[in-house]
């Protein structure tokens, strides 16, 4: 079995933070690398955004990374991305036509990808299992401006995906429901298989020694979060919440992961030039700190570095964020937000807030850092929740359902020979 995956808008080898670089890229990484492990061979084929990147990058055993010059090389909106995806399906054809290659299964990630998906199953007869990892109803039902709304051509793509690929992932059965609900999509086609963590990089370490390697003062409370420089990810509901924060005196900074670090303001954009205004406004510039994106290996650090990492996300379909904070033994405060929800067990494994309510994050992170024995119970139960999410236990569930796609396209096949040998 061969898989061609596809991430047309963003490369898994993307660095993280930045405008189209978060979870779904750490999903099709991970997700690709173990597959790989367990001898089935994966092509990512994705939009090269630099002109001097070779074809192919080994990611793994059996996982290569295809990256396909078509249209400008260099980062643009997404929503362009569809003027050259009849390019972008030309090349992968080329590709594997040039490599005498076949794909069992065609894997697509994202609107944009799925379009494409359905073009190269013309060409291949290979059926197409799709994940969309957010969806555009959904963002518009939380947008705050023009600028965070969808464009009715994603939403109609999307429409038309549901109905027409082989079968769909789901993370959570919430995601399910919302893609029936939403577009009419058939609750039978659709599998739930969560995001998954890589147990081994994130699980709980010392935070005296996490802050050492990090550089960072000892006797601070430190409120973590991470994710693109985008209004959906809700970073100034944190910063409103800093000063309503009771730490009994002890100084209080909130760490800002993504986008770009304090010393690039002249490639900040739109948004992290807000959240820089908002924390004048509110005199809290000295407590509130722009970190720029940082690679997962350091990511391990900061969440165990933490007092409190907060997802403070309008809309989530999962929250991969939040995963690798609970892998990571941290105290998670999220939104209670679609997935996020079901991620974190509320008083268990996590606290939940309502999204959008700077007053309720701050009272449950000051609740938290008051209750230091309550708070070591639910990061024990943080990491116990982790554990169910291992790379391992997904690529087992995804290689399974590639397998009753392959079946069932051998089985349509076989039902179409006696009618040829006849006529």
């Amino acid at each position: 079995m061969r898989i061609a995956m596809l991430s047309v808008h963003s490369s898994p080898l993307a660095r993280l933070g930045g405008k189209e670089a978060g979870g779904m890229n750490v999903y099709v990484r991970e997700l690709a690398r173990e597959l790989g492990s367990r001898g089935i061979p994966v092509d990512i084929f994705t939009r090269s955004q630099q002109r001097a990147a070779p074809t192919i990058e080994p990611l793994g055993c059996g996982v290569r990374v295809v990256n396909l010059h078509t249209g400008p090389a260099v980062p643009y909106d997404k929503n362009r991305v569809l003027t050259y995806l009849p390019e972008f399906v030309s090349r992968v054809r080329c590709f594997a036509d040039g490599e005498d290659l076949s794909y069992d299964v065609i894997h697509s990630h994202y609107w944009l990808s799925g379009e494409a998906a359905l073009r190269l199953r013309r060409s291949w007869g290979a059926p197409v299992l799709h994940m969309f990892h957010t969806l555009g109803a959904l963002k518009n039902r939380v947008a705050r401006s023009q600028e965070e709304t969808e464009t009715g051509q994603r939403i109609a793509i999307e429409r038309r995906l549901m109905h027409e690929v082989d079968a769909l992932v789901a993370a959570t059965p919430l995601d399910r429901a919302q893609m029936v609900w939403h577009y009419g999509a058939d609750p039978e086609r659709i599998r739930v298989v969560p995001c998954g963590v890589d147990l081994r990089r994130f699980q709980p370490r010392p935070q005296a020694e996490a802050r050492a390697r990090l550089g960072l003062p000892p006797a601070e409370r430190l409120l973590l979060c991470v994710g693109r420089m985008e209004p959906l990810k809700g970073m100034d509901a944190l910063i409103r919440a800093l000063p309503l924060v009771s730490a009994d005196g002890v100084p209080t900074r909130v760490l800002l992961i993504g986008g770009e670090p304090e010393g690039r303001p002249a490639a900040w954009n739109a948004e992290q030039r807000r959240l820089d205004g908002l924390r004048h406004a509110l005199a809290v510039a000295g407590q509130v700190s722009f970190l720029g994106a940082q690679p997962q290996e350091r990511l391990a650090d900061y969440y165990a570095a933490a007092d409190v990492v907060a997802v403070p996300s309008h809309y989530e379909s999962f929250g991969m964020v939040a995963l690798e904070a609970l892998a990571s033994g941290a105290l998670v405060v999220a939104a209670n937000a679609g997935g996020l929800a079901l991620t974190v067990e509320d008083g268990r494994s996590g606290l939940l807030f309502p999204p959008d309510d700077h007053v309720a994050l701050a009272a449950q992170i000051t609740h938290a850092l008051g209750a230091p024995a309550r708070t070591a119970a639910m990061r024990a139960a943080a990491r116990a929740r982790a554990a169910e999410f291992g790379w391992h236990v997904i690529a087992r569930r995804i290689g399974a359902i590639y397998g009753e796609l392959l079946a069932a396209r051998l089985a349509a096949r076989a039902a179409r020979r006696p009618l040829a040998q006849v006529s």
